[in-house]
């Protein structure tokens, strides 16, 4: 299956178990795959027959800078349902959200959720 990929968004988040994450808020990156068939855009150049990339952007930075949850799961779901519904074309799509600085001791670059959801999951 075609994709495209949108990498290394940034956004700020609140989201975690404890009320200092929930309070001063972290980053958050986000790395998208969405598949589908590009074939169609490919060949009519018409952007009709593709996903506005902008789209994208806004209903990830809408769910990841919105409403709060304790678990990284819980955002890369709630994404991973949004963009499905929101875009008829889209097929399926990997979501990987990456919690750079978790309040977890030990040393590690980041912790991260990925998940891949398709329409004929449901």
């Amino acid at each position: 299956m075609d994709q495209i990929q949108l990498n290394g968004m940034e956004f700020w988040g609140y989201h975690g178990l404890f009320p200092e994450e929930n309070k001063l808020g972290q980053r958050f990156y986000v790395d998208l795959e969405l598949e589908m068939d590009l074939q169609p855009a490919g060949h009519s150049d018409d952007m009709t027959q593709s996903i506005d990339y902008g789209e994208v952007y806004q209903i990830t930075k809408r769910v990841v800078e919105g409403e709060t949850r304790n678990l990284v799961e819980a955002v890369a779901e709630h994404l991973a349902d949004e963009l499905l519904q929101y875009f008829s074309q889209l097929e399926a799509c990997r979501v990987k959200v990456t919690k750079p600085d978790p309040p977890i001791p030990g040393h590690y670059q980041s912790v991260a959720i990925d998940i891949y959801r398709s329409k004929h999951d449901e």
